[in-house]
């Protein structure tokens, strides 16, 4: 992809935008201002809104490494929420320690569990805010230079504003925006050709939260085989050793405290707690959601019917119910982390091999994205926020053309909706719909017009019309999943039965949003996976025969 020069500011910002213009290396316009305000403007609005577990999470982090020596960060149990991410998120966590000392010496205090004053409250959404700033600079960086700056504008506004955020970071309460923002800074770097840089970010992401590890493999063959290796496949010795011990520099300041104390045992057991079980609580909509589901079907149907089919009694009870704990199937047989890591790495390999043989920026994004989809699909307990690793990077793709377009739309409304269940008071469940769906049409709208074709065969023809069958039901989906808690407690309460029935249903809105949303996400993985290997391929040559 070729970049073109810097675009020309041609509204300049006034007042205080200005002023603060002059200390930025762009030249930010009115509008971007605009987007800028009024986004925080909302997020300050957020400020009272319900915070889950996360948020108690982060503060005691905060008291962790404010108050313990850096020997006893990955020891101590003083909070059920222990220190699991890489040290310099804990870094991190220790430089926002110094300012809540000063705001309020009680945010630090070990023992101060649960500690929810106005005080705590204000620092830390207000510290999500600030660091999302990297995100902010990142998106205005792919604008600046683009190809096509008008359409990179709302690309790059619409991953600021995105849904996923508003969400899962000021509300529900996480740091996503922030690392995203790294990430996406690495991304640029190889967009703008300087591939070292774009290493280096990424094994500081890796350093700041190991989830991104499911994106290393993409990262590892283009940087390899684009800056280490020649065109004819010779090894650029410089480059190799550049990146090398610049990749190995930042490992060495995040982990080498922790060599030189014996403690990376302890580390690895926090980092990658494989006991937890293949499903998280809330089943990540992904396909190990669908082989859960099928797994209750099966042994509703033996118990209705009376199969004589094997049962495992301890699957009964298991989280395959939608509960805290390991999963075990009833009837299916079970299945182990090798079996998730083979899997996945099946799926992966089938991009890396494409990006080898053609290391490309576009390539190199779409292989980025599919190693993500591929991890959030198969992974051992996967978190249903993990989605974002697939959500990000496919924005980039949105406005190639429509077979991008149409997946990232599939892709972005389920992976969107199925974040809607982790905020589940009233006005906040109102907010997320809302917001969402304005976004989906601001977005939509623009790139629509701008990317649609005509489908090319009866094939696509029916392709389109289940695809847009499919979203046409999410409406449906959020009617039911809204309307049917409300009709099992008013059954209950005309029963006169607290627990009748209903208790064995409590999951049942929960389980139709994760089957119905890795539907979509399914099929929007196995759709890129088609664009990626074959169409794209078709597509070039016909726009190589018309040239």
């Amino acid at each position: 992809m070729t970049k073109d020069q810097p675009e020309a500011t041609n509204s300049p910002s006034t007042g205080f935008s200005s002023a603060i213009r002059h200390w930025l290396p762009w030249n930010i316009e009115a509008s971007e201002w605009d987007i800028f305000w009024a986004s925080t403007a909302l997020k300050l609005l957020l400020f009272p809104s319900y915070r889950s577990t996360d948020f108690e999470v982060h503060r005691n982090w905060l008291a962790i490494t404010h108050t313990l020596p850096i020997s006893k960060w990955y020891f101590d149990t003083t909070s059920e929420w222990t220190l699991d991410y890489p040290p310099f998120f804990a870094y991190f966590e220790k430089f926002l320690s110094t300012f809540a000392l000063l705001i309020d010496p009680k945010i630090v205090d070990l023992n101060n569990l649960n500690y929810d004053s106005w005080t705590v409250v204000a620092y830390q959404r207000a510290t999500v805010i600030l660091t999302e700033l990297v995100l902010g600079t990142a998106v205005l960086g792919f604008i600046r230079g683009s190809v096509e700056p008008p359409v990179q504008r709302i690309i790059s506004a619409a991953l600021f504003l995105h849904p996923g955020f508003l969400i899962v970071d000021h509300i529900h309460f996480q740091y996503n925006g922030f690392m995203f923002g790294i990430l996406l800074w690495s991304i640029l770097m190889a967009r703008n050709g300087n591939k070292l840089v774009s290493g280096i970010l990424f094994a500081i992401l890796l350093n700041f939260k190991h989830i991104y590890i499911y994106l290393a493999p993409a990262y590892f063959i283009y940087l390899l085989r684009s800056f280490c290796l020649s065109p004819a496949g010779r090894i650029q010795t410089k480059n190799f050793l550049s990146l090398a011990n610049a990749v190995i520099a930042v490992f060495v300041v995040s982990l080498g405290p922790f060599v030189l104390m014996g403690q990376i045992p302890q580390l690895r057991s926090r980092l990658f707690p494989f006991t937890r079980g293949l499903n998280h609580a809330y089943w990540a909509p992904n396909f190990w959601a669908l082989v859960t589901t099928v797994d209750r079907a099966l042994l509703q149907y033996i118990k209705q019917t009376g199969a004589d089919i094997p049962i495992n009694e301890f699957g009964v009870f298991s989280t395959s119910r939608g509960l805290v704990g390991n999963t075990v199937f009833s009837v299916l047989p079970d299945v182990k982390p090798i079996h998730t890591l083979v899997i996945t790495v099946a799926w992966q390999s089938i991009c890396l091999i494409r990006l080898w043989s053609n290391p490309t920026y576009k390539s190199f994004v779409t292989a980025l994205t599919l190693c993500g989809w591929s991890s959030f699909l198969f992974g051992w307990h996967v978190h249903e926020k993990a989605v974002l690793l697939v959500l990000i990077p496919l924005s980039l793709l949105a406005a190639e053309r429509q077979a991008y377009f149409r997946t990232f739309v599939i892709a972005s409304v389920a992976g969107i909706f199925s974040l809607f269940p982790l905020l589940f008071t009233p006005t906040e469940s109102i907010i997320e719909v809302a917001y969402s769906t304005l976004w989906v049409a601001f977005v939509y709208a623009p790139l629509s017009r701008r990317v649609y074709e005509y489908p090319k065969s009866i094939t696509y023809v029916i392709m389109d019309v289940l695809e847009k069958v499919y979203l046409a039901g999410f409406p449906f989906l959020l009617l039911f999943v809204t309307l049917f808690p409300i009709w099992a407690s008013r059954r209950r309460q005309d029963n006169g039965e607290p627990d009748a029935g209903y208790s064995k249903l409590e999951f049942l809105p929960l389980m139709a949003t994760s089957v119905y949303c890795s539907i979509g996400l399914i099929w929007g993985f196995c759709r890129l996976i088609f664009i990626y290997h074959y169409e794209e391929t078709t597509y070039q040559g016909q726009l190589n025969e018309i040239r």
